[in-house]
């Protein structure tokens, strides 16, 4: 059985009430998809940064889930293999 490793980068940058984060695979072959995410702290809430940095983590990681899905129905397209029927998971 041959093994892989793929790496996930959460960068996160905080500006005021607004959270934003980059996900980025790499793979064991230095290709890369990054996926973002965004979070806005509502004003009437308290100031909680470890929440917005959780929303906007989440949210660049189903962004990349979402580009790494296309991109692998892009590649079977190319192949000759059958398209896998869609799935969800929310």
């Amino acid at each position: 059985m041959e093994t892989k490793e793929w790496t996930v980068r959460i960068s996160l940058a905080e500006d005021g009430d607004d959270t934003s984060a980059q996900a980025t695979l790499t793979t064991g072959d230095g290709e890369s998809v990054t996926g973002t995410g965004r979070a806005r702290r509502n004003p009437a809430d308290p100031s909680q940064p470890r929440i917005g940095d959780e929303l906007a983590a989440s949210r660049a990681l189903a962004d990349l889930a979402q580009r790494l899905a296309v991109i692998t129905n892009h590649d079977i397209s190319e192949s000759d293999a059958e398209s896998p029927a869609p799935t969800r998971s929310w």
